[in-house]
């Protein structure tokens, strides 16, 4: 039986206590990335919704319109608040907003983002698909994303974090080389699948999960600051990553946007952490452990 075809996640159990060191550059001792999700929804197919009571309407005004705030208005709130403080985007990237959304792409080649396929739509979930058509939609997907940019993508987060058994195996064969959906770990680890890693990404870190819930402004604040204490607590040892996921048409809204501005104010004034893309993470992590 192949590793697609088994019912297991693609990885081996390995407790983070019995593991090589990770020593990041510069003697920082978290990793800290921004996962920037760049998406795209078709209208008139349910998705994420602040109302599901019309979310089965076609149109569905008041949910697309709440997320079409994203990459109209929020994502350039989110912009300056990255550029104030050096920060590079991971930008999970739809491979239809890469086209919809050439303006985006324009920004964040000039800021040298790192451009991760994240799907062709997050109207549509990466699952269901045989090997043929997989390997057909993936393809499309990341010489969509290269084309528009200018940069074949190196990650891999599938809309709403979905993936079929083959996936990682499909990725390697375009030459991709780690994945972000296995969200169970603080440092990267390597699948099953030759030359593919599992890199840290976060659904509780999330502005979408912890908005939400009600979380407010503060708290959200908080919440960060105490991620990051543990993690450095947590890496005495060993290097550690913190992925903080946003979305534009959540923390991108004028009432949230100063607080996830005073969240990444703390986290680049901090002397050990290391500002950075999960390409580098990936990356550094290929290159120095065994």
């Amino acid at each position: 039986m192949t590793n697609h075809e088994a019912p297991t996640p693609p990885y081996d159990y390995s407790p983070i206590t019995e593991r090589p060191t990770i020593r990041w550059p510069g003697g920082a001792r978290v990793a800290f990335y921004v996962g920037l999700n760049i998406e795209h929804f078709l209208p008139g197919v349910p998705s994420t919704s602040i109302w599901p009571g019309t979310a089965e309407l076609q149109p569905d005004p008041l949910n697309h319109g709440w997320r079409d705030y994203g990459p109209r208005v929020g994502i350039w709130r989110t912009i300056d608040s990255l550029d104030r403080y050096g920060i590079r985007a991971s930008a999970l990237v739809n491979s239809t907003a890469t086209v919809e959304y050439p303006q985006i792409v324009a920004a964040g080649n000039r800021r040298d983002w790192a451009w991760l396929a994240h799907g062709s739509t997050n109207s549509v979930l990466h699952a269901g698909l045989d090997a043929d058509a997989e390997r057909r939609a993936l393809t499309d997907i990341v010489d969509t994303i290269a084309t528009a940019t200018g940069q074949r993508p190196r990650g891999w987060m599938g809309p709403a974090l979905t993936e079929t058994y083959r996936t990682p195996e499909l990725l390697a064969e375009l030459g991709l080389e780690y994945v972000l959906d296995w969200t169970n770990d603080d440092q990267p680890y390597r699948l099953r699948v030759p030359g593919m890693l599992s890199v840290p990404y976060s659904v509780e870190l999330n502005d979408l999960g912890l908005f939400g819930k009600g979380t407010s402004g503060p708290e959200f604040v908080r919440i960060v600051r105490d991620q990051y204490e543990q993690l450095r607590a947590d890496s005495a040892d060993s290097g550690r990553v913190m992925a903080l996921a946003l979305h534009p048409f959540v923390s991108g809204q004028p009432f949230r946007a100063k607080y996830v501005d005073e969240a990444l104010a703390y986290l680049a004034a901090q002397p050990d952490v290391w500002l950075t893309t999960s390409d580098d993470i990936a990356r550094h992590y290929r290159d120095t452990v065994d």
